[in-house]
């Protein structure tokens, strides 16, 4: 989502480091390029004025300038002015402080995921905490919204409010608190209509229902993808029904990432979640800190060990590191680790939450590896799918015809089967010369000592 906006601040950021000392124009000139990017980005006027007089304030003083290293200073500077911009340190939790049943209403425009979110939030409360959920959809202006969200809560494994035709949103709400009451729900999500556009029939509907209900949270639905105009909409439904948290959805997209930046300063409220994808599972917690860290190209690595822990089988991931050690490494073991990682998300998602992933993203689009989720692990899973179980085992039987063979089963080329058996083979050399060399041999000689030949330059260093 942020990749433009992430390459030109890396860019303006590796210009600072490469200077050892700094001067005030130097830094004027860097933040000159800092509010193009945000205003390019799609953030609001007001929040970039904010932002860059924060930033100058901190970067110009004399213990900046005469530092060590200012440029590094400098985007410090803007990495804790970005994280404030965003919300502050840490994610801000749903607000579940109220007597059962605790309702949760759901508000935003027609088209921004506010039917599927609150699907997605279901699952996430009755997985991860345990509650007992009743979706029910106040929607009666959208043709089978109604029936859209109870499909959704067959999905995520928890109740939906029997669909009662003729009833309006007032009285939807108002059966969907008395029966959380009467059979005992933990939380009530109330999935209320939108509208192609801010108007007066909207805002007064929703009025009613959060006077009726009392929601211990009202979440706005936004769609991350509308840039400027979900500022406006998030400001317009704050200054109505006062919203609690933001869900900022299809995060995954190629929005500028302006909503993003300017949604605390506009409304005041936190951005607590976010969506990306169809996927029910697919909803986050927002943490500030995390994605400042993206956008300047600093990574999240702790969100990337997290998303692992969650999805990675670690029973299977046990095994196949015995077998690594024990040099028993072959092709069924490799299509488990594609499992393992096609489980993660794409391969682009997990890119993103590296250090530097701007330019690993742009050195592979270089190489032609632009579509590399949607081909790249498939292509090589049908690969492996197409051999017998003998040649998976011991993958050196494999010479032409049997080449031939599998890449027509596989619907790819022979020069596709040659090149997923060589990163087999380098990656099985890489296992043997770890088993050889042992934890004492891999501290003396370092990583160069796992590079297969011709991979280093002169000095034992890498050829870059």
């Amino acid at each position: 989502m942020f990749d433009a906006l992430s390459n030109k601040l890396s860019g303006v950021f590796d210009g600072l480091r490469r200077r050892g000392a700094l001067n005030e124009t130097d830094v004027m000139e860097a933040l000159r390029e800092v509010r193009l990017a945000l205003l390019d980005a799609d953030v609001a006027l007001p929040v970039v004025k904010d932002f860059i007089n924060k930033v100058r304030e901190r970067a110009v003083g004399i213990e900046v300038l005469d530092s060590v290293s200012p440029g590094q200073q400098v985007v410090k500077i803007v990495n804790d002015v970005m994280i404030e911009a965003l919300g502050g340190a840490g994610a801000v939790a749903l607000n579940l402080n109220a007597v059962a049943p605790i309702p949760i209403l759901m508000v935003g425009l027609q088209g921004s995921g506010k039917t599927t979110t609150s699907g997605k939030l279901g699952l996430r409360l009755s997985q991860r905490l345990r509650k007992k959920v009743l979706l029910a959809s106040l929607d009666v202006q959208r043709p089978a919204a109604q029936l859209q969200l109870q499909q959704l809560a067959e999905r995520a494994g928890v109740a939906s409010l029997p669909i009662v035709p003729g009833e309006t949103p007032l009285q939807i709400a108002r059966r969907a608190m008395d029966t959380g009451r009467r059979e005992v729900f933990d939380i009530v999500v109330l999935d209320t209509a939108g509208r192609l556009s801010i108007n007066q029939e909207l805002m007064d509907e929703v009025r009613d229902i959060r006077a009726a209900t009392n929601p211990a949270e009202v979440l706005l639905v936004v769609d991350a993808m509308t840039g400027q105009d979900a500022v406006n909409t998030a400001k317009a439904f704050n200054d109505a029904v006062g919203v609690t948290g933001i869900v900022l959805t299809r995060m995954d997209g190629d929005a500028r990432g302006g909503a993003a930046l300017s949604m605390r300063a506009v409304t005041g409220a936190p951005i607590k979640l976010t969506g990306s994808g169809e996927k029910l599972d697919a909803l986050e917690d927002f943490h500030p800190e995390r994605v400042a860290g993206r956008i300047l190209g600093m990574g999240d690595v702790v969100g990337l060990v997290e998303k692992a822990a969650e999805t990675l089988d670690q029973e299977e991931a046990e095994k196949l590191a015995k077998r690594m050690a024990r040099g028993q490494f072959d092709l069924e073991d490799y299509a488990a680790q594609l499992r393992q990682i096609t489980k993660m998300g794409s391969i682009s998602s997990i890119i993103g939450m590296l250090p530097g992933a701007g330019k690993i993203q742009q050195q592979l689009e270089q190489a032609g590896g632009a579509n590399i989720d949607k081909t790249m692990l498939g292509r090589q899973a049908a690969i492996i799918g197409s051999m017998t179980r003998k040649e998976r085992k011991t993958p050196d039987i494999i010479k032409a015809s049997r080449k031939k063979r599998i890449a027509a089963g596989s619907g790819t080329s022979v020069q596709e089967v040659n090149k997923l058996l060589k990163q087999f083979d380098d990656m099985s050399a890489m296992m043997k010369r770890m088993n050889k060399l042992g934890q004492k041999g891999l501290m003396r000689h370092g990583l160069s000592a796992l590079m297969p030949k011709g991979m280093m330059g002169g000095g034992g260093r890498p050829f870059r």
